[in-house]
């Protein structure tokens, strides 16, 4: 059964799921994209933090470049890519970002290789546990959980509480009516992918914590069970992005405790069956 090292470690996976799926759904609260680039951005920034950390550059300062690069790398895809296609059908949204993803992965074997590379997490973070009784807990459980957490908050003040964050809603709700009302559209929607990515930026540090091994295709499946976590919680809920991560998580916890780890990805995508509407999704009336 699911013990307290596997429920925390349930945790931190899951913690890792729910920031990248808060990038997913901030995008798709905002234009209705499903940004599938989003998981190989991480990819990028797991090679930024990798490279940074392997020049002996201080741990802060690693982890503010791979989030300003994630961030960048963010904002020149939705200028490039996304935004000559605004009005276009939403399937030629989605192939391109099909495009991008394929595009990022191509450039990451070209100028690093195919092969795995070792993440040096003990430079980025002390590597140790806390012991209570039998059980033990990784510092970077623990950092990994609070960081998460950390980031809900804050990303819940800065959409209910500033004006930033209010005009994020505002065209979340009704583009036209926001562009009436004076509402910058265009930098809206390229301030929303900066903030997704700057998640994606903090979640490929802790993915480099928890699995310490950095491929051009990393962001493949971390993406997909991300964009699983954010339809599970309810697309376009905060809260309910990270309660479907945390819970995607804890499935492939229990999976693996189980003694199936060769069905946890299998698992992970048959969740849907269980709840397609996602937890605390919105019900959606569309004309015809």
């Amino acid at each position: 059964m699911l013990s307290v090292s596997h429920f925390i470690i349930g945790l931190q996976v899951g913690s890792i799921y729910a920031l990248v799926a808060l990038g997913y759904t901030m995008v798709y609260g905002i234009i209705k994209l499903l940004n599938f680039a989003h998981g190989d951005i991480i990819m990028v920034g797991g090679y930024i933090a990798l490279f940074s950390l392997t020049f002996g550059l201080n741990p802060v300062i690693a982890a503010l470049l791979t989030v300003a690069g994630c961030t960048l790398l963010a904002v020149i895809i939705e200028k490039l890519a996304y935004t000559p296609l605004r009005f276009a059908p939403r399937l030629s949204l989605l192939i391109t970002a099909i495009g991008i993803s394929i595009l990022l992965q191509n450039l990451a074997q070209y100028f690093f290789g195919a092969h795995d590379r070792s993440f040096p997490r003990s430079l980025l973070f002390p590597v140790g546990n806390i012991v209570l009784g039998d059980v033990r807990i990784a510092y970077t459980s623990l950092v990994t959980i609070a960081l998460s957490i950390v980031s809900m908050i804050a990303l819940t003040v800065l959409v209910r509480k500033t004006k930033l964050g209010k005009a994020m809603r505002a065209v979340s709700e009704d583009t036209g009516a926001a562009e009436l009302m004076g509402i910058n559209v265009n930098n809206v929607i390229t301030f929303t992918f900066a903030v997704g990515a700057a998640l994606a930026g903090i979640g490929a540090l802790l993915y480099g914590l928890r699995y310490p091994l950095i491929a051009p295709t990393i962001g493949a499946m971390l993406g997909l069970k991300a964009f699983v976590a954010a339809v599970l919680g309810g697309i376009g809920s905060i809260p309910g992005t990270m309660i479907g991560g945390y819970a995607i998580g804890l499935l492939e916890a229990l999976v693996i405790a189980l003694g199936f780890s060769g069905w946890v990805d299998g698992a992970v995508f048959m969740v849907l069956m269980v709840k397609p509407t996602g937890i605390m999704g919105r019900p959606m009336m569309e004309k015809v």
